[in-house]
């Protein structure tokens, strides 16, 4: 489930799969999500194998040559090529939940603000549009938005998420570091923008809620 079909040869990228993720990169570059080379994108290949972003690429502007390959760990499949510096937490979402077949990572200002004043948690109430996560049929919910701190040391980072997954009987397919961006995911592309997108109208409306008070 989530499962993109590898191409034959060492490094390649279906398609479907490019196009996916160029795709999601203008969509987000529109909104204003991706400042500069900010954010990174993945989706789910066979064989654990990874496609994702390079470092250094502005995502409004995504080609096939601005994606690559790596395995489960994170390691490129060609030798000279760089990916994203969060590359293990892409790997870790793979890891983690069997159905997750893509991964979108993004900067927008409500994010990075937010998430600069919450503590461990961000909650979300009452929202119509929290029926776009699983388990929520109405907008008579809530949601606790995890917030990470931010960490250079991306393992330690990752370790930290596994610790705070195992301790959830489901987790939600998001989460939120501290003063740097947003991590969501799905069983495919379109699934995880949805989801992306039900969040930033979300934290969007918190923002505003806040600055009207």
């Amino acid at each position: 489930m989530g499962v993109a079909a590898a191409g034959p040869h060492l490094g390649s990228i279906p398609g479907d799969v490019a196009a996916a993720i160029i795709e999601a990169g203008r969509r987000m570059d529109s909104r204003g999500w991706v400042p500069a080379t900010a954010g990174n994108f993945s989706m789910r290949l066979e064989a654990g194998r990874i496609a994702i972003t390079r470092s250094g690429f502005h995502k409004g502007f995504l080609t096939a040559e601005s994606l690559m390959v790596v395995d489960g760990d994170g390691r490129p499949e060609e030798s000279n090529a760089r990916p994203s510096a969060e590359t293990g937490l892409h790997c870790g979402i793979y890891q983690r939940f069997a159905d997750a077949g893509a991964a979108l990572h993004g900067h927008s200002v409500p994010c990075t603000v937010l998430s600069r004043l919450a503590g461990p948690n961000l909650m979300l109430s009452g929202y119509e549009l929290l029926k776009a996560f699983p388990g929520l049929p109405s907008h008579a919910a809530s949601i606790a938005l995890p917030v990470i701190d931010n960490d250079q040391d991306i393992a330690r980072m990752q370790r930290g998420l596994d610790a705070l997954w195992a301790g959830q009987a489901s987790p939600l397919p998001g989460y939120l570091i501290r003063g740097h961006g947003i991590y969501v995911w799905g069983r495919d592309m379109p699934q995880a923008m949805l989801r992306l997108e039900a969040l930033e109208f979300m934290l969007q409306c918190e923002l505003e809620q806040r600055r009207l008070r």
